[in-house]
């Protein structure tokens, strides 16, 4: 038609977060003719709907105002679901590009996440290195907020980051007229390794099942009662556990990216310790809500995961645990969303023998026992339990034991005692004992028989046999042993005969 112009069509990559996989999502912008209006099509949110005025006035910001014309913004493939205000970035790029101010030559190797504030400045959001490994897997660089250059450096030794304050500042790096610095190569720093293990006294049961749930990575529950020390070896079992692969850092680190929880761009390269309290929901738990993001259980992948007083969880919190202790993973489903997260973490529990914590204690323990006992650890099911490796009774020490019992060995000591162990089972079988086959032990003749008499006799599943084998396996290594000797699941059965 004469007298009309051909509309003007801007794209660039941006992403969408699916679990903590970065999906390839493309931000296109057309300017054409038609009555002014502003539209977000592509399964929007409200978050990403609301760009529109963000956007609009961190352009006015500028002194640029938007065109009296139709603009639409469609976020393709239009069936994924969008949320969040990351698209703020791209949508506003895309803007500048359709109206003729910046070169569309000029962004087309990038993609864009960040947040744009009223005055024009980026503000930080979940998901940069996430988003920095899709986009070096797309063999792009990526734009992103400067607060978070360092994180998206992470994603890939060779991704060209550009990191703005600000939208001005974007604007006149690609117009050329003032280059933005480039993101410095991220420098490594001392890790936290947490409380240590040599301000434990005593306590040798305690310290040395510790040390082989970590030499393993065995999932571990404490019965004993209050102040015997259950929650202070808990807090210790990270310390002297191996450090993280870099394959396990970047995936732990995506997790707490996409939940907003890395400090100053920092990887998580030690094994991360959620410790949530009782009243915890499911969704907090495991992951969920409206958004799908992940729970707890994901936040201590490759970690620890550490609930006391376990009775007091709800019924449901704990069944749901079951499927990640086996799988290694979460999924969630909802109406508008699925999402999977890795989920492959210590599980370590701490409880009172009964609900006043004092049972066998002719003092203090309260009128009901013992059936206050069993009506408190009947809270836990016995298929949960059937995926606990080690059992065991923590006592408390007296007066005389606490103030005159010397030091014990300190975290790294025993650190260097479990990377051994864990060495050994990496070339024996590619993993920790916790997850491999029995197939792949050796066992003594007599270390055999013992497990058979003990496995009828005791009644043990399948599952418990299994895990058996796994920590008399685990306390081999320890030893530096070949083979599993008789004397291993005579240790191992020590800490399964005691219930809760």
């Amino acid at each position: 038609m004469s007298g009309t112009h051909p509309p003007s069509l801007a794209r660039i990559q941006s992403f969408a977060f699916s679990g903590i996989e970065a999906v390839p999502v493309t931000v296109e912008v057309q300017i054409s003719s038609g009555l002014p209006s502003f539209l977000v099509v592509g399964m929007a949110d409200k978050a990403v709907g609301e760009a529109r005025e963000r956007v609009r006035a961190a352009l006015a910001s500028m002194g640029l105002a938007l065109p009296a014309k139709r603009i639409l913004v469609n976020l393709t493939p239009a069936d994924l679901p969008k949320e969040g205000a990351h698209f703020d970035v791209p949508i506003a790029l895309g803007l500048l590009v359709a109206m003729g101010i910046i070169p569309s030559e000029s962004i087309i190797d990038y993609a864009a996440i960040g947040e744009v504030s009223l005055d024009g400045k980026l503000n930080p959001v979940n998901g940069v290195l996430c988003a920095a490994l899709g986009a070096a897997i797309l063999e792009m660089g990526l734009i992103c907020p400067k607060a978070q250059g360092i994180e998206a450096r992470w994603g890939h030794p060779d991704i060209d980051v550009l990191a703005a304050d600000s939208l001005l500042a974007l604007l006149a790096h690609f117009r050329g007229e003032q280059v933005l610095a480039p993101v410095p190569e991220p420098q490594g720093y001392e890790p936290d390794y947490g409380p240590d293990l040599a301000d434990v006294k005593g306590m040798e049961l305690g310290r040395r099942v510790l040390e082989i749930t970590a030499a393993g990575g065995h999932s571990l529950l404490m019965s004993g009662p209050p102040g015997a020390g259950k929650s202070m070896l808990a807090s210790r079992l990270p310390g002297i556990l191996p450090d993280l692969t870099r394959e396990e850092m970047l995936e732990t680190s995506q997790i707490h990216s996409i939940s907003g929880l890395l400090e100053a761009g920092r990887l998580i390269v030690r094994p991360p310790y959620r410790a949530p309290h009782h009243s915890a929901s499911l969704p907090a738990l495991i992951g969920g809500g409206a958004k799908a993001r992940p729970g707890e259980v994901s936040l201590a992948h490759n970690g620890v995961l550490f609930l006391d007083e376990l009775p007091e969880f709800s019924r449901a919190c704990l069944e749901a645990l079951r499927q990640p202790l086996e799988t290694g993973t979460v999924s969630i489903a909802r109406a508008a969303r699925h999402a999977t997260y890795p989920a492959r973490f210590q599980f370590i529990a701490a409880m009172n023998p009964c609900r006043c914590g004092y049972l066998g204690d002719n003092e203090r323990a309260c009128h009901k026992a013992p059936r206050c006992a069993t009506e408190y650890t009947s809270r836990i099911s016995g298929p949960m339990l059937d995926r606990i490796d080690l059992r065991v009774e923590i006592k408390p020490l007296s007066p005389i034991e606490i103030s005159r019992a010397p030091k014990g060995e300190n975290s790294e000591t025993v650190r260097k005692r479990v990377c051994k162990a864990r060495d050994r089972q990496l070339k024996r079988q590619g993993m920790c004992n916790a997850l491999a086959s029995p197939e792949n032990f050796a066992l003594e003749e007599e270390a055999q028989t013992l497990a058979e008499q003990a496995a009828e006799r005791m009644r043990l599943s399948n599952r418990g046999i299994t895990r058996l084998f796994r920590v008399a396996r685990t306390i081999a290594d320890l030893a530096g042993a070949e083979s599993v000797r008789r004397q291993d699941i005579a240790e191992a059965l020590s800490y399964r005969l005691r219930e809760p």
